[in-house]
């Protein structure tokens, strides 16, 4: 049997249905093809981190110009260009592919965002070694990276959020973004086991007063490493390709309810509601969704009470990238600085810059090992705390006791940094404080800021608002590496670069810290103009004034009929 409905009530119907529905093996296929593509998204932006470092042995100098001048490695131009390459990619990524998810539809455009990763990842490990300028050449493929990452965003976002129950649909969203988590991780885990399987290789070489022959070695290490990113990816591009298309496109966007409703009873059963009569369904996009126009965009964000929404999630992500990315592209820059990882037996003496030498080798071994337990002790915890309480405790409150303990770590860690150095007991301290900032930011506005703006916009703007948030977080990525990285050649410039550049980082170190704490504090501000989006429809948050309620008609009908 199929219930006949007036035209409102069968738009509602449907999407009580979704809204209502129970967990199903069809909700743990969204979220896993959506979650495999930000585990890949993480790993690639994030052992970019390590691999720099390995760059600089094999294609770097030894001279005042490069991040550091007492071991080969990249200069800070160098650097810069390799971690901004991808946010930068990333930020035209999630403009464009959002604008084209409710344009033409978030299945159609869903998996050519990972076959852009798939590519640029692929090109980056086969580039050539030799007067071949490869830096300049992993430049431009992570930016095109960075262009596939970014279409992820929105769509794994609305897709995940469209298809989830109201229920569930934070920790379906929060166990989606966690994959971050899980990527960052394995990129530590892979950097760490590469370092020591490749460890023999490299000392024998050292050993044996030849360090250049261990220079092919790390070459190939930075190579898998990278190149091992893209393996999760192939395997999510078909389940991307083969995924439904969202109901909520289909009937707010394209106007056809009754597809919608075929696709809602394929995936969820229940009941179809078909029209009272077959001409009332292209009326459905007049009487009750206004269509997606430039006017209607202005008319919309227009309005203060949609405006500050909009203003408040994007800013809010833009404070919080700041703090995330710097952290995480720089943590072997600011692992060494604080010490962290290093044996009590370490030489700092590293190289006289006439060749690599063992210290070098346990300098990348330690940076692997405290990107190892950073990830492990703070990052991936902080996710799925997150999951526990997002659908009970809800996303306001989380972000912002998240913005405010960051604000008081922040602090902490950048106004009292050359106490917490004086002893071993407060390097302990600062390493705790620091991996507590790490927990908070995921327990905290990091996922907070990739949930709320995929439920608080209409469907026909969803995706393409949702990419102007996610483009704001990684402008602020932008801003924070190229910060980072003035800082490093302001102090460098201070400080005489061949007897004082420990002492630059950690000059470099605490002003970036205290310039984070005060964007954290921004961000408890930002925070305040959202809503709570907790046990709400998408539909009740979108400030429109839309039918949310519906009654069966007394007729019904045989399927056919």
């Amino acid at each position: 049997m199929t219930s006949a409905y007036s035209l409102g009530q069968r738009r509602t119907a449907a999407l009580a249905e979704v809204d209502n529905a129970k967990y199903t093996w069809f909700h743990f296929r969204v979220c896993a093809v959506a979650g495999i593509g930000f585990f890949t998204d993480a790993y690639d932006i994030f052992s970019i981190g390590i691999a720099s470092t390995m760059l600089g042995y094999v294609y770097g100098r030894c001279d005042h110009t490069t991040v550091d001048p007492t071991v080969s490695s990249l200069t800070t131009t160098q650097d810069l260009a390799l971690k901004v390459a991808t946010p930068i990619g990333t930020v035209i990524g999630q403009i464009m592919f959002g604008w084209l998810a409710d344009k033409f539809g978030r299945r159609k455009m869903y998996g050519i965002e990972l076959m852009i990763i798939i590519f640029a990842t692929i090109a980056q490990v086969v580039l050539p070694r030799g007067s071949f300028n490869i830096i300049g050449a992993l430049t431009a493929f992570r930016f095109i990276m960075g262009i596939g990452i970014g279409g992820g965003y929105p769509l794994s976002a609305v897709m995940s959020s469209e298809f989830a129950s109201t229920a569930i649909r934070g920790r379906m969203m929060t166990s989606v973004f966690s994959c971050q988590g899980w990527g960052s991780l394995a990129s530590a885990i892979v950097a760490f086991v590469l370092t020591n399987a490749f460890k023999n290789s490299i000392l024998n070489s050292i050993q044996n007063s030849d360090s250049s022959s261990a220079i092919p070695s790390i070459d190939v290490m930075w190579r898998l490493l990278i190149g091992l990113g893209v393996i999760p990816g192939c395997f999510a591009l078909y389940f991307r390709l083969t995924i439904p298309e969202s109901p909520r496109f289909t009937m707010d966007i394209q106007g056809n309810i009754r597809q919608a409703s075929r696709d809602i009873k394929s995936i969820f059963g229940g009941t179809e509601y078909i029209p009272v009569s077959e001409d009332d369904e292209e009326t459905i996009q007049r009487l009750d969704i206004p269509t997606a126009s430039w006017e209607d965009l202005r008319s919309y964000f227009g309005q203060l009470k949609n405006f500050k929404v909009l203003f408040g999630a994007a800013y809010s992500w833009f404070a919080l990238d700041i703090a995330f990315y710097c952290l995480n592209l720089n943590m072997p820059i600011i692992l060494q600085a604080i010490s962290f990882g290093r044996p009590n037996s370490y030489d700092d003496s590293k190289s006289s810059c006439s060749g690599l030498t063992e210290g070098v080798f346990h300098s990348l071994l330690s940076s692997c090992f405290g990107n190892l337990i950073v990830s492990a002790a703070a990052l991936v915890p902080g996710y799925w705390v997150s999951f526990l309480l997002i659908d009970s405790w809800g996303r306001k409150p989380i972000q912002l006791m998240g913005f405010i303990m960051l604000t008081i770590l922040f602090m902490i860690m950048g106004f009292a940094y050359d106490s917490l150095r004086g002893t071993l007991k407060a390097k302990a301290a600062f390493a705790f404080l620091y991996c507590l900032a790490n927990f908070f930011q995921n327990f905290g506005p990091n996922t907070t800021t990739f949930l709320i703006p995929g439920e608080i916009f209409p469907t026909r703007y969803r995706s393409t608002a949702y990419g102007i948030c996610a483009a704001s977080g990684k402008l602020g990525a932008v801003v924070a590496q190229i910060g980072f990285n003035r800082i490093q050649v302001n102090q460098a410039i201070k400080n005489d670069p061949t007897t004082s550049t420990e002492n630059g980082a950690i000059e470099s170190v605490k002003k970036i810290l205290q310039l984070i704490a005060f964007f954290m504090l921004s961000g408890v501000l930002s925070t305040l103009l959202l809503p709570e989006t907790k046990g709400q429809s998408l539909e009740d948050l979108s400030n429109e004034e839309e039918q949310t309620s519906y009654e069966l008609l007394p007729t019904h009908t045989e399927a056919g009929s």
